[in-house]
């Protein structure tokens, strides 16, 4: 049985070094990383929501930042979806070589600009990566990979976020992986409704609880 891991990392990305928060509950059978966007990062109370519900349904999660620092406040570099994704790759193979994570099916869990780098991430990796949810996300911004990605992919938006509902409908089109996309009725970009982080939460941790199993489990189905 696997026990209780909870450590703050660093994790290389070329010159950058990425912090983080991993933390995986005993008997975890998949770990999810965060993609944060438009400047966000691992203290995301967001994103640290959604995390601790996906620990309840015994999944690890690694909150990072993608960008350090000294570029947080740097426009170019929050739309950067391409060193976004490579910094996501970074994370992920470091997740394969550690050897607390190295046997647990991964999945990406996008926001914002971060949803985006999760799936031009997953189309890269292929099979590496297990599962994928955007959360308010703009997957628009990785439309030329979005054909190439393979994970199971949910996109939820919120109802009354009328600018990015077509976005990802565009998106979701492309799409040609097992898809759904859901419309929270009510909800604006950043889900601050009352109960509608909530229902976030409970779907994410829905699909991600469906499509991710461990390397062995996997091996064992097939």
């Amino acid at each position: 049985m696997r026990i209780q891991v909870d450590r703050q990392v660093e994790i290389e990305s070329g010159a950058a070094r990425l912090p983080g928060m991993l933390v995986v509950p005993e008997g975890a059978h998949g770990i999810v990383v965060f993609a944060h966007g438009s400047g966000s990062g691992r203290f995301s109370p967001r994103n640290q929501f959604v995390a601790a519900v996906l620990r309840e349904a015994r999944l690890g999660t690694l909150l990072i930042d993608l960008l350090e620092q000294s570029e947080s406040d740097d426009r170019s570099k929050v739309f950067d979806i391409e060193l976004l994704a490579k910094r996501l790759i970074s994370s992920t193979e470091w997740l394969r070589a550690d050897d607390e994570t190295s046997d647990l099916s991964i999945g990406y869990f996008g926001a914002s600009t971060g949803a985006a780098a999760a799936l031009q991430a997953a189309a890269s990796l292929g099979d590496e990566v297990s599962a994928i949810v955007s959360r308010g996300g703009r997957p628009d911004l990785a439309a030329p990979f979005l054909s190439q990605v393979t994970a199971p992919t949910l996109l939820i938006v919120g109802g009354r976020d009328y600018p990015v509902i077509p976005l990802n409908q565009q998106a979701y089109e492309l799409l040609v992986c097992i898809k759904e996309i859901v419309i929270i009725p009510e909800a604006t970009h950043l889900f601050e409704e009352p109960g509608a982080l909530e229902e976030v939460a409970r779907l994410a941790s829905s699909w991600f609880t469906r499509y991710l199993r461990r390397n062995d489990e996997k091996i064992s189905q097939t």
